[in-house]
Parts: structure tokens; sequence; C-alpha cells
């Protein structure tokens, strides 16, 4: 990418964007449970039915891996500019997305230690970024070239030079 520059992310963006998508995958599963009721004829999904637990797990891994696996950035990681590449600095596989969601999880779970582990890294990964060989970078853009002011009197007057 001629026009960014990449560094490390750290922890807080990492936690901004995963509440944006936590926003919008709860929106998606609220219109994916709707849509199923309506097929029900109305009638409730019971609790703890595995078939439908099964699908929300499905929904948040395919929503994940898609957008890894496409340009590396779900839409909270868009908005926080960050995004998750292999070590190699190239687009992470459906493999390597699958492993990193799976990963990540299991970092999560005991009290979240494997994020934590970004404050001591001197590389700012998780744990669950060394064990996939990815990395989550923070895109900071270049300035924009200078443009030189119109000699144009109507563009100069409009505000465009």
């Amino acid at each position: 990418m001629p026009d960014e520059a990449e560094r490390p992310s750290g922890l807080a963006r990492r936690l901004g964007a995963l509440c944006y998508d936590a926003l919008l995958l709860l929106a998606l599963l609220a219109v994916l449970t709707a849509l199923l009721i309506g097929f029900r004829g109305g009638a409730a999904i019971p609790p703890r039915t595995w078939w439908f637990q099964g699908l929300i797990v499905g929904v948040c891994v395919l929503f994940y891996a898609w957008f890894w696996t496409h340009g590396g950035q779900t839409l909270g990681m868009r908005a926080w500019r960050i995004r998750v590449v292999r070590d190699d600095g190239t687009r992470l596989r459906w493999h390597d997305a699958l492993l990193r969601f799976a990963a990540a999880w299991l970092a999560a779970l005991p009290a979240g230690w494997g994020f934590w582990s970004c404050f001591f890294d001197a590389e700012k990964r998780c744990w669950h970024d060394r064990v996939t060989r990815t990395r989550v970078r923070e895109i900071t853009a270049k300035a924009a070239p200078r443009t030189r002011p119109s000699t144009n009197p109507e563009q100069r007057d409009r505000g465009y030079g």
C-alpha cells in the first residue's frame, strides 16, 4: 500500500473494534432470529436449542473469517483503522481466519489473559496473534500531497483553490 504506513496496534483499538463488531453482530443475529421466528409461524425458539446455538456460533465465525480473508478488516476494524495480516504481510486465508477465531476465544476465556499479553509483548501481539502467526496493524495515512492553489478566480472564489 503505497499511501499508507502501518505500525503495531495496541489493545485499546482492538477492544474498540471488538465493541463495534459486537453491535453489528447483535443486529445481524436479531434479524436472523426474527426471520427464523417468522418461518416458524411466530413460534419461539426454545432455550438451549442445539441447532440455534450452532447457527449463532456459525454466523459469528463466518462474520469474522469472511472479513479477515477479504481485506483483513471487519467493519469495526475499519472504523478504528486497524488490519489483521499474516506475519509475512499477506492477507489471511480461510484456514488462518478460522484458527485465529478459535485461538482468540481461548485467549479470552481465562479472564482475557491472552489479550493482556499485548502489554508485555514488544510487538504488541496478543497470545492468539503469536499462535496463529498474525499481526494486527494500525493504519496511519500519510499526508496527502499538497496541490497548488487554483489560478482560476471563479474556482478560488468558490473555495476550490
